[in-house]
């Protein structure tokens, strides 16, 4: 599955030009990374944060940590990590743990870390864990205009 349906769709609807990077199978993005011969720091990884009101995507680069605290902060909420079981809903046509950190494909508020800003190129996940997408730093920064960011 070279790219999930629904992250395809949502790409190709907004015009956004990327390509692909395959991998051996991997477990993190920090993994895949390293097989793909990309720098880490330019590989956006998701992180499925939820409360009582739902889920929010957590977009940071592939190396650094989700902070909770200020996520709940900037939010106004309480969030925990999302539990692995839950994936599979929210993601359908994606491979468990290869979640793309473009969740409004998949109709999820998205917060994102602006370490993320101005990098020449971005790599994410696809929907499964041995493929990447890559585009252009400022493509992947028009995907993520107006929404909460500074992780």
């Amino acid at each position: 599955m070279p790219i999930a349906r629904t992250l395809k769709h949502f790409l190709d609807n907004r015009h956004i030009k990327y390509d692909t990077v395959t991998h051996p199978h991997s477990d993190t993005t920090e993994e895949a990374a390293h097989y793909a011969h990309v720098p880490s720091n330019q590989v956006a990884k998701a992180v499925v944060l939820e409360d009582k009101k739902g889920y929010v995507l957590g977009v940071i680069p592939s190396e650094n940590r989700v902070n909770l605290s200020w996520v709940s902060q900037e939010l106004g909420r309480r969030f925990e990590l999302a539990t692995e079981r839950e994936l599979p809903a929210l993601f359908q046509d994606c491979d468990l743990g290869a979640v793309p950190p473009i969740g409004q494909a998949y109709g999820l508020d998205v917060v994102w870390d602006n370490q993320l800003r101005n990098r020449s190129d971005i790599y994410i996940e696809a929907g499964d864990h041995e493929t990447l997408i890559h585009m252009k730093g400022e493509l992947f920064e028009k995907l993520m205009t107006d929404l909460p960011h500074n992780i």
